[in-house]
């Protein structure tokens, strides 16, 4: 039941973030930063991305990805349609490696540290959940202020 209720969670804020990518009036804007704010929303959400498909794809279901952090926030100008794609994707990955852990492996340790330390399946997965929706803030800010007009 924990399990079905996390995969749920993950996929309304992808879903979340899907919306807020497709709101941007200017497909270019995704790629724009302001004043002090470094990273972009596009960069953002390769990130995101990148991080789901490192931590549930490959270390949970051995999917082969092979993670390029610094790719996440360097790369410019992924189509729009792309980015979507990539998040789409990312909810049936997320939601088979939660449900791939039984409820008895939930305190099991997790494949790697995470935090600096060796935590728990279920630590890393609820720990996971808050990085997205902060990232999530972020995108839904630079959107609305790159697009005050």
């Amino acid at each position: 039941m924990l399990n079905q209720l996390l995969a749920n969670f993950y996929e309304k804020d992808l879903l979340k973030l899907i919306e807020e990518v497709n709101l941007f009036k200017k497909e270019e804007d995704l790629w724009k930063t302001l004043g002090t704010v470094k990273n972009s929303a596009g960069n953002l959400t390769l990130h995101i991305i990148g991080g789901l498909n490192h931590f549930f794809g490959a270390l949970i279901s051995h999917t082969g990805y092979i993670r390029n952090r610094d790719l996440e926030f360097s790369q410019k100008g992924v189509a729009r349609k792309d980015l979507v794609a990539q998040l789409e994707a990312a909810i049936p990955m997320v939601r088979a490696a939660i449900n791939a852990i039984p409820p008895e492996q939930m305190d099991a340790a997790y494949p790697i540290p995470f935090d600096d330390a060796n935590n728990s399946n279920s630590y890393v997965i609820v720990r996971l959940l808050a990085h997205p929706d902060y990232h999530l803030g972020q995108v839904n800010y630079l959107r609305r202020i790159l697009e005050k007009d």
